[in-house]
């Protein structure tokens, strides 16, 4: 799988290798779709795609759940800016799939942004309520809230969250999303 693209150009008397990057980082609420999306944009794009949490869940060999349980959020969020920062460091072209907090602790949001484009990838309360009840029992800030609370999260969250995700270089209604005009927003 390719990482960049050269380019050589030809001038009268010399030649110039030049790399394109291409560094895309998804965010979004928790069930916006981020994965999914992800591994479409990665494929089409010919990079590789990474999900955050699957890369620190490799790392400590423990679900998100259990990070959450033993070691704790604050643990969390440092853990994912410090493997969000070593990905930056290490790979030159690639879509990252965000955990849906991370744009909003330690100034991710800003990192971001100055490494890769963002792309915020707006999805309705209704479908996040439909997705989230199915995964409620796996996502560990939803573990302790009932069904009839679901909602009610979700709104609150969001406008905690709201501010970090409009930063965003490109904004998309996750449920009109089509593949190829996203693709031609991002080259």
């Amino acid at each position: 799988m390719w990482e960049c693209v050269n380019f050589l150009i030809f001038t009268f008397t010399h030649f110039h290798i030049y790399t394109l990057t291409m560094r895309i980082f998804l965010i979004g609420f928790m069930g916006s779709g981020k994965t999914f999306w992800g591994t479409k944009i990665a494929e089409s794009l010919q990079i590789p795609f990474y999900d955050l949490d699957a890369v620190i869940v490799g790392e400590l060999e423990m679900t998100i759940p259990e990070i959450f349980k033993i070691k704790g959020e604050e643990f969390f969020r440092y853990k994912e800016k410090q493997v969000l920062e070593e990905l930056v460091a290490k790979k030159e072209s690639f879509v990252l799939s965000s955990g849906g907090g991370t744009p909003c602790f330690f100034n991710n949001i800003k990192f971001m942004k100055r490494h890769g484009k963002v792309v915020w990838l707006n999805t309705s309360t209704q479908v996040l309520q439909q997705r989230l009840m199915k995964e409620r029992l796996t996502r560990p800030l939803l573990q302790d809230i009932s069904e009839s609370e679901l909602h009610t999260y979700i709104v609150r969250k969001l406008g905690e969250r709201k501010m970090y995700y409009e930063q965003a270089d490109v904004t998309v209604r996750e449920d009109e999303l089509l593949l190829e005009p996203l693709i031609s927003l991002l080259k």
